[in-house]
């Protein structure tokens, strides 16, 4: 009734379920690490409009001695689909950033590390960077100060 292949060929269950376990095994090490260059890489968009914030600044500086007091003056806008709000001496100048819950634009996120300052002491600035950047992570902020210096302080990461 059945005829029995005399040449074997095929794998058997076993070298399946052994491949199965490799493979699972690579996903195991693999997905954390491309989740973390992912982040890395999302993260450059803060460095990038932080560094421009600072040049605007700068120029204004240049030429009338005192540094931005207001957004307006500040003439500067993000690009493309941010995922980070900003702040330049507590004064909000970008208020929307990506949601990467669901992929839609969302409020900025809010909390103590946007810092206020007097408009009327503007020898120095700090710009800010608040955003989340993947779903399983709290906010992501980003500090650039008048003395060019960058930080991270990630919030609940």
């Amino acid at each position: 009734m059945f005829k029995r292949m005399h040449g074997k060929k095929g794998f058997t269950l076993i070298e399946l379920m052994i491949v199965v376990a490799i493979i699972g095994i690579l996903a195991a090490i693999a997905i954390p690490n491309f989740l973390k260059y992912q982040a890395k890489s999302k993260q450059s968009e803060a460095k990038t409009s932080l560094g421009a914030i600072g040049t605007s600044a700068e120029a204004w500086r240049a030429e009338h001695d005192t540094y931005v007091a207001n957004k307006s003056q500040l003439a500067w806008a993000p690009q493309g689909q941010n995922r980070y709000a900003y702040f330049y001496n507590g004064l909000m100048i970008y208020s929307s950033f990506i949601d990467p819950a669901n992929g839609t634009r969302d409020t900025a996120p809010t909390g103590s590390y946007i810092g206020t300052k007097s408009p009327a002491s503007l020898n120095t600035y700090t710009s800010v960077a608040a955003g989340v950047i993947s779903t399983n992570a709290g906010d992501d902020v980003w500090t650039y100060t008048d003395q060019r210096v960058l930080n991270n302080f990630p919030i609940g990461i």
